[in-house]
């Protein structure tokens, strides 16, 4: 088989094909949780803290110079990242959860004896003997 043909069948299997999608509904659903982080939530905690805008918390090691940018740590970047995850983990956490849920179990069917009782003696003997070793009663 060539490499292009292995490659397909590689391609197209179910697990691969699901775990594409899984990427790209989560790429798409990190965007909608960074847009709620820093359009939605970090404004109002933005104004109740004293009208400090998280994104422009930064420390700058260097001032900017002539044909070169500061050199800044962003620290309200990062309180933003950080946020980002808390709500994707804690979401992921609520679904998988709720998934769990609803996931048909099944209970564990009983297994059969193996043994069971002498009517004559009440000893323990094998459910496929048909003559009881101690007594040697039939069954």
């Amino acid at each position: 088989m060539s490499i292009i043909g292995e490659f397909r069948n590689f391609a197209m299997r179910g697990n691969v094909v699901d775990m594409a999608v899984g990427v790209i509904i989560g790429a798409a659903f990190g965007k909608i949780v960074t847009s709620l982080v820093n359009d939605i939530l970090m404004p109002p905690i933005g104004v109740l803290m004293g009208g400090i805008d998280f994104s422009d918390i930064a420390f700058t090691l260097k001032a900017a110079a002539a044909g070169t940018g500061a050199v800044k740590i962003n620290v309200g970047v990062f309180i933003n990242t950080i946020l980002d995850f808390i709500i994707v983990a804690f979401t992921i956490f609520m679904l998988i959860k709720q998934m769990n849920r609803f996931m048909i179990k099944k209970e564990a069917e009983p297994e059969a004896p193996l043994v069971k009782e002498c009517p004559r003696c009440i000893s323990a003997i094998s459910v496929k003997a048909t003559r009881c070793p101690h007594c040697t009663s039939e069954l």
